[in-house]
């Protein structure tokens, strides 16, 4: 266990901490020539010693090991530290029991200190039930709170309640940290092995126009890449674009008949959404054309050269459009639809059948999965493919081609159940073990009118995305030109701030709602700068960013300031701002766990509003009453504004928003 300690990893520990280990691998030594390492029962006393000395040990070897490979730039996570030193305690204190509760979480009310560990409860709980013991909590936590290791997080602990233990962080470890993030930036935590992730979202459908629906996947999903990869995964966005199936054949039909020279003269198909329903309602009412369209499948099912052109054009014009969107969005994303995995189509229904999980049902091939009363149809009566085999196909082709360890798939909730169907099939033939690869539904709920119906027009077609998109753009303008902001901004600085509020209102309102729940689209409650709004957010940190500018610091001085300054953080709202910033890393790590990117959101809003109490309480830069004069700048609290804003500025990079530097 030798080695030097790193000063910014997961929970810094004291330079002593190698003596330390020498002191323990002696003392367990001596214990062992004493003879007591679990031999006799009459030695029960050394015998809890030596346990809590190998656990001490454990501890302070794999702290070491932690530390030295994190780097040294990264942020900390303030819970994990501390869930690790009370872990260690824990086992200490109660060598013998299993997988005790670990609770660690953020305190509510700064009287009951900075953070809790509520863990004695449960372990009263488990004593009672395992052992029938009668252990009062307070007196566990006691317990627990003796064998606290030594650490550079912790200034005290206090028992309180029933046994609650209250801990009081240390303001010269929290300073320490706040300096490292402004020397060094917003650092993820290191993850160890970088793993792989797949996330499919987006989805939409050749010919047809992305509507409001697509919406919440394109933004959820877009988001979730940019947090996966902030924290150092490898991750592959992939579009599973419908563009393979019967509904090509009345396409590449109708294409021949109103564009007969396709194959030489790119056809001038302006209106792709009005170009499909023309062909629909031939396809339903004119007996001809639906054979021929019949017939336009089959021959582009064989590849035939003319008919895949005829599918590519088709496939060119509706992406062109989708790409209007997702470069008003910033969305990145690689297509790989549906037509993707036809050629693999074939061999998924043979692996099924050569497995024996393939049953014919009125000439349908069928896979019933345990658990899931409607089986997935792998091939129809007629030999053509389902979306359960394009989806199967996928599936494996991530698993085992991509390699994936996490796969996520960003749709609506109506596809629950299909999509739970296709994951345990996945396993059933064994592509995968859940233990080992985690894949899962990220998904969401509809988007809601004002009148809590599904989203439509006055007409009652469904809403489409370009027009909703344009919508957000001039109604910020207006809001904008209501605040009279187009008299103090240039007309680029203007232009700026109606793209970064209209689409960063739309992204926010989106994202700031728990993804699982459907949620009501109204443009006056996303453009309202008051309340967790993008507009109120987006106006508070141009607000915090402009207070070193007013005061003539520029970012060199800010930046030889965070190496020579220390934070002072007395005042009650310095160190409530303090401890809020360094819980970014405790909220990454809870939406990676759980993909509910509205704890985020939350976040951003918690750390606006707790900068506003501070700013309210705090001068940063004190004036002259009289003449407006600057008489001092104190530069450790313009460090927190710094701190503050760089936090938003991530969180904001995370969803997806652009802010600007005057607004």
């Amino acid at each position: 266990a030798e080695g030097v300690v790193s000063q910014g990893g997961q929970c810094s520990l004291p330079p002593s901490i190698e003596n330390e280990i020498k002191l323990l691998t002696a003392e367990i030594e001596r214990l062992k020539n004493f003879g007591c390492l679990g031999v006799s029962p009459s030695l029960e006393g050394l015998r809890d010693e030596n346990a809590k000395l190998k656990y001490r040990l454990n501890f302070l070897k794999k702290s070491l090991q932690e530390e030295r490979s994190k780097s040294t730039k990264s942020m900390i996570n303030i819970n994990s530290c501390l869930q690790e030193i009370f872990g260690a305690a824990i086992q200490a204190a109660y060598p013998d029991l299993e997988n005790p509760p670990l609770v660690v979480t953020p305190s509510q009310q700064p009287k009951f200190g900075d953070y809790q560990c509520n863990s004695a409860m449960g372990i009263s709980q488990i004593l009672l039930k395992t052992r029938e013991q009668k252990v009062s909590p307070r007196e566990i936590a006691e317990k627990i709170a003796k064998n606290i290791p030594a650490n550079e997080c912790i200034e005290k602990v206090e028992i309180a309640g029933p046994g609650f233990i209250n801990v009081h962080l240390r303001k010269d470890f929290v300073s320490k940290q706040l300096s490292s993030l402004l020397i060094s930036g917003v650092q993820p935590p290191a993850i160890g092995k970088r793993k792989k992730v797949v996330v499919d979202f987006s989805s939409p459908n050749i010919a047809k126009e992305m509507h409001v629906g697509h919406l919440r996947s394109t933004i959820i999903g877009e988001s979730m890449c940019r947090l996966f990869e902030f924290a150092g995964y490898d991750v592959l966005r992939l579009n599973h674009l419908g563009d393979w199936g019967t509904q090509f054949g009345m396409l590449i039909a109708h294409l021949q008949d109103k564009f007969p020279d396709y194959l030489t003269v790119s056809p001038p198909i302006g209106d792709l959404q009005a170009f499909y329903k023309e062909s629909k309602r031939r396809f339903d009412t004119e007996e001809e054309f639906k054979k021929r369209a019949y017939q336009c499948v089959v021959l582009l099912q064989s590849k035939n050269p003319d008919f895949i052109k005829a599918w590519n054009l088709i496939c060119d014009v509706s992406r062109r459009e989708f790409q209007k969107i997702y470069n008003c969005l910033d969305i990145t994303i690689i297509e790989r639809g549906e037509s993707f995995y036809h050629e693999m189509m074939k061999d998924i229904v043979k692996e099924f059948e050569d497995k024996g999980f393939v049953q014919v049902d009125d000439g349908r091939k069928v896979v019933f999965v345990p658990g899931f009363p409607v089986p997935l149809t792998i091939m129809k009566s007629d030999g053509g493919y389902t979306y359960d085999t394009s989806d199967l196909a996928a599936l494996k082709h991530r698993l085992c081609e991509e390699k994936a360890d996490i796969l996520i798939y960003v749709v609506d909730s109506g596809q629950s159940v299909h999509f739970q169907t296709v994951f345990a099939a996945g396993q059933m033939i064994g592509w995968y073990d859940p233990k080992v690869t985690r894949v899962a539904h990220a998904a969401f709920g509809v988007v809601l009118g004002e009148d809590k119906k599904k989203f439509k027009t006055r007409s009652g077609d469904t809403v489409r995305l370009i027009d909703l998109l344009e919508e957000g753009l001039k109604r910020a303008m207006d809001k904008l030109k209501d605040k009279e902001r187009d008299k103090v901004l240039t007309p680029e600085e203007l232009k700026a701030a109606q793209t970064s509020v209209a689409f960063g209102c739309i992204k926010y309102a989106d994202l700031s709602h728990n993804r699982l729940n459907d949620y009501v689209f109204s443009f006056d409650k996303m453009l309202d700068d008051r309340g967790n709004t993008a507009a109120y957010l987006l106006y508070a940190f141009t607000r915090i960013r402009a207070i070193a500018r007013l005061a003539n610091i520029d970012e060199q001085m800010l930046r030889k300031a965070a190496r020579e300054e220390v934070l002072i953080l007395d005042h009650e709202k310095e160190w409530k701002l303090g401890k809020c910033i360094l819980r970014f890393p405790e909220i990454l790590q809870k939406i990676l766990e759980d993909l509910l990117l509205h704890t985020l959101c939350d976040y951003l809003y918690e750390l606006a509003t707790t900068f506003t109490e501070f700013y309210d309480s705090c001068y940063c830069v004190e004036k002259d009453r009289q003449t407006g004069q600057i008489v001092k700048v104190n530069m450790w609290r313009l460090l927190l504004c710094e701190a503050t804003a760089t936090v938003m500025a991530k969180g904001f990079d995370i969803l997806g928003i652009k802010p600007v530097q005057r607004m």
